[in-house]
């Protein structure tokens, strides 16, 4: 993987009325020489809108799945460790996307895009190319937040109504255990089991006992990774025993917990780190994973 010291990610939250859809902004920059390869891993997440702005790549996804990335690509949202690889300086402007903002920019299914990229020029055409322009012409991150968050407002002009109602119960649910009860999401939202795993593959990617999984073990390698707790406290917060713990941690971000806690890639702890500065900024679902 890429030496640290080359590598930095610096986090920006979004204006206030588009964090339903954006989860932050993001500055991604790897320092290495023309033509020396570099490779990072990164864990499961949430569908991510990226803006190449120097350098060039591609991401094997956790089936093994490689595609290269585009000026601007659309990453769907994740289930597994991918791996990106890339030669020479890179970087990366960038924004999560949530469940309501996938739903609400993209028009397409969640799970028909998981573990995929996707040129965004293919969806929106090559007149946001112009963004990725005004995005390298920007001299700092402010400026390219803002420029960011100009963008998804006029991605509103076009967009479909996201279900506000649906991602925010969802987030609620998320948020309010490390295990939590499916049949508690589905009486609440008044809808069917059919309905509510439609409904969460369409908007998130994953049913929900999957996305239940992949938040659960997203929060305990972030909290491995601040050392805000080891392996005892988590086989108390709703894993079974070690090797339960392991599974789902190797299964979500491709490293033990003993890696994540004693030597986590450097990805890893610049999310980690990242994101941890967020709180109060972003919902606890962002800042705690």
């Amino acid at each position: 993987m890429t030496d640290l010291s080359k590598l930095a990610l610096e986090y920006a939250p979004p204006a206030d009325d588009l964090k339903e859809l954006i989860s932050s902004f993001y500055l991604f920059r790897v320092n290495n020489e023309p033509g020396e390869a570099g490779a990072q891993l990164e864990r499961a997440d949430r569908a991510q809108f990226r803006f190449l702005l120097e350098g060039g790549g591609s991401w094997e996804f956790c089936d093994g799945k490689t595609m290269g990335a585009a000026p601007i690509t659309i990453i769907g949202p994740t289930t597994g460790p991918s791996t990106g690889r890339f030669e020479g300086p890179i970087e990366i402007f960038g924004a999560g996307l949530q469940p309501a903002g996938w739903g609400s920019l993209m028009g397409i299914e969640g799970d028909s895009h998981t573990d995929r990229l996707i040129d965004a020029t293919a969806i929106f055409g090559s007149g946001i190319l112009a963004v990725h322009a005004a995005l390298k012409a920007a001299e700092t991150m402010d400026a390219k937040v803002a420029i960011g968050n100009e963008f998804t407002r006029k991605l509103l002009d076009r967009a479909d109504p996201a279900p506000f109602w649906f991602t925010r119960l969802v987030d609620r649910w998320l948020s309010s255990a490390s295990s939590p009860d499916i049949d508690e999401l589905i009486a609440e939202s008044g809808l069917s089991k059919r309905q509510v795993e439609r409904m969460t593959k369409r908007f998130y990617g994953s049913p929900p006992k999957l996305l239940a999984r992949k938040y659960r073990a997203l929060r305990a390698a972030s909290a491995l990774i601040r050392h805000e707790a080891g392996t005892e406290d988590l086989l108390e917060d709703g894993f079974y025993d070690q090797s339960h713990l392991i599974r789902e941690l190797k299964q979500f971000t491709g490293i033990t917990p003993g890696q994540m806690h004693d030597v986590p890639p450097e990805l890893n702890q610049e999310i980690a780190a990242g994101r941890k500065k967020l709180t109060g900024m972003v919902s606890k679902l962002i800042s705690d994973t």
